[in-house]
This record gives C-alpha cells, structure tokens and sequence, in this order.
C-alpha cells in the first residue's frame, strides 16, 4: 500500500512545488532583445560597447587543458595592460598582441615544472584585474 502511495505523493509535492513558483517567472522568456523573439537556445548576453576591447577566448588549439588556455588568456590581459600603463596610452592595444606572445611570456609567470599546470591562474588573473584597474584610474585622470 505505501508503494501506491509515494508516486501520489511525490506528485503531490510537484505540485506544491509549481503552484508555489510565480506564474510571471515561468511566462517570460530571457532575451538579449527587450521586445525580440529570440529562442532560449541562442540566448546570448550583449556586449557592451566598452567590451571591445577584451581579450577574447583562447582559440582551442592554443593549449591542450582549458585551464591553460584560461591562464594564457590572463597573461595576455597583462601584457596588454602592461603595455597600455608603459606607453601611457588609453587605447585598446589589443590588436598589437598575439597568442604567440602569451606562450612566449610563459617563462616570466612560471610557478612551476608540470607542464600542465606552470602557473596560477588564479594569481594570473588577480593580477591582470590589478594593472586593469591601474589602466582605468589612469585613462580616468
């Protein structure tokens, strides 16, 4: 008798569940576009203008592991930034910069012998965010 009864309740629960979820959240549909019809399988987040300038995805073939390609793309935040702090320029340098260039900096950011894994992303990346920000403080003045 208990086997009859948990689908009953188990359904009882679903039921609680979607009665208690807001009808408007489940009528609308994300969108990029405020009044697009944009399907949900190619919801896409906006770029802002101010984006171009941001290092885009590693190419796949860059590196085997997505956590080197990840800090190849940190290293290529800083050498960009290094640049734009050194030249005292408030420009995108982006199109100055290659992949070849991050792989080349690899030696200076070593932390380690494993190839796969010779740095810290994490460290990688709170460094670029650092001269960033100097990048914006200056390019602010």
């Amino acid at each position: 008798m208990t086997r009859r009864l948990a689908p009953i309740r188990s359904l009882g629960l679903a039921a609680l569940v979607v009665s208690a979820t807001p009808s408007v959240a489940l009528a609308q549909t994300p969108t990029t576009q405020p009044s697009g019809d944009t399907p949900f399988s190619s919801m896409a987040i906006a770029r802002e203008a101010e984006d171009n300038c941001r290092i885009p995805k590693p190419p796949a073939d860059l590196a085997e592991t997505a956590y080197l390609r990840n800090g190849y793309r940190a290293i290529l935040r800083i050498l960009v930034a290094e640049e734009a702090l050194a030249s005292e320029t408030c420009t995108c340098l982006l199109d100055q910069f290659t992949w070849d260039q991050a792989l080349d900096a690899l030696p200076r950011f070593q932390t380690s012998d494993n190839p796969r894994l010779p740095f810290k992303v994490l460290d990688l990346y709170a460094q670029a965010d650092a001269l960033e920000a100097q990048v914006v403080e200056a390019c602010a003045e």
